[in-house]
């Protein structure tokens, strides 16, 4: 007599039968072990495209065109074969397109991946999850409350090349959000850019106003980063640079239009970022505006991976940082003082507070 067949899911009870609780395969049959396996894989992807970026395959294929493997090849000096395996990772993401045994760039890979594409995020790739051997040790900053190497040992080599590569997407966000908030209508307005990085905000909102003034704030070294592209975009002369920290920098009450907080809270941690607000409603002239861009999870923190995940990427490489909800913010910045708080979300996930300093406060 032979043996009796194995359940094709050994875990589930031998009463698991329609004659006991009716379909076993639609109540009873266990999840997929996709979401594993997409976690998995995520390190290969990530790594994939950093190795194409570095490899400068979005930039070759642009300057040549659709083409074979052994050209493309040929081009880079690089084994065909192994070419070949990393560039069937990089189609299998979405992020080039093969026809047969011709290889080009796809319209994602035009805008995001060309190093002048007009939404480049080719710098950022690498950096934007912050030190990669921080990510092996994660569960040791877990268990320790903080991270072997933190980025602020040595902000400036940290934060420079990331604000060089976040600046193009910035700078599209803080120019769009004039369609919402109309900065622009205003005559002389002068601004207070806090941690401004690269000061995107600071340059699209003078560009909008021709009369406009900025005081730009970060620390030493990544100030001029801000140096830099203000006189690339040709409004370095309306600029005042004030290099040193933000919680300590010394700044005139009740003088500023318009202060920008772009995506500096997360780093500080609660008390830090409600110092931070408190510290731009203390400048803001009465019905002046604070603008707060920073990525926000939703109050159950699930349903806005971006944001979710970003919190656990400040955690793995700084020592205060962390992501907070849209209902904290809120909760922060009436406390604070401010009126007339509403949120814009000028390009896909990059969300902005505006909040007014009430006249009478």
């Amino acid at each position: 007599m032979s043996e009796p067949r194995d359940a094709p899911y050994p875990e589930l009870k031998k009463s698991h039968t329609m004659a006991h609780v009716g379909r076993p395969w639609t109540d009873y049959k266990p999840p997929p072990a996709a979401p594993v396996w997409a976690a998995i894989e995520g390190l290969g992807r990530y790594y994939i495209l950093v190795a194409a970026i570095e490899l400068d395959v979005f930039d070759t294929l642009g300057r040549i065109g659709p083409s074979t493997i052994e050209a493309i090849s040929a081009e880079l000096d690089v084994p065909v074969d192994h070419l070949r395996s990393l560039l069937d990772g990089v189609v299998a993401q979405g992020l080039l397109d093969q026809f047969v045994d011709i290889y080009q760039l796809n319209d994602t890979a035009k805008r995001y991946l060309l190093s002048d594409g007009p939404a480049s995020m080719a710098d950022l790739v690498a950096v934007a999850p912050g030190p990669h051997a921080n990510w092996t040790r994660l569960a040791d900053t877990v268990r320790n409350g903080v991270p072997a190497t933190p980025i602020e040992d040595d902000p400036a080599a940290f934060y420079v090349p990331l604000v060089e590569g976040t600046f193009t997407t910035m700078f599209r966000c803080a120019s769009r959000a004039d369609l919402k908030i109309r900065y622009s209508a205003l005559d002389a307005p002068r601004v207070l850019d806090l941690g401004a990085g690269g000061a995107p905000w600071a340059i699209a909102i003078l560009n909008g106003c021709p009369e406009g003034t900025a005081v730009i704030n970060d620390l030493p070294g990544v100030i001029d980063v801000a140096r830099a592209k203000t006189a690339e975009h040709g409004v370095d002369d309306r600029c005042e640079f004030r290099p040193g920290d933000f919680h300590t920098l010394d700044i005139e009450p009740d003088s500023y239009d318009i202060v920008v907080l772009g995506h500096v809270c997360r780093t500080e941690g609660s008390d830090g970022a409600q110092s931070l607000i408190r510290k731009a409603f203390a400048a803001l002239k009465p019905e002046g505006r604070l603008l707060l861009a920073d990525y926000f999870p939703d109050m159950e923190r699930k349903f806005n991976p971006h944001a979710v995940i970003m919190g656990t990427t400040m955690m793995a490489s700084t020592k205060l940082g962390f992501t907070f909800t849209h209902k904290q913010f809120s909760e922060w910045l009436m406390e604070a003082g401010f009126a007339h708080i509403r949120m814009i979300e000028p390009i896909g996930f990059q969300q902005t507070f505006v909040a007014v300093k009430p006249r009478t406060s």
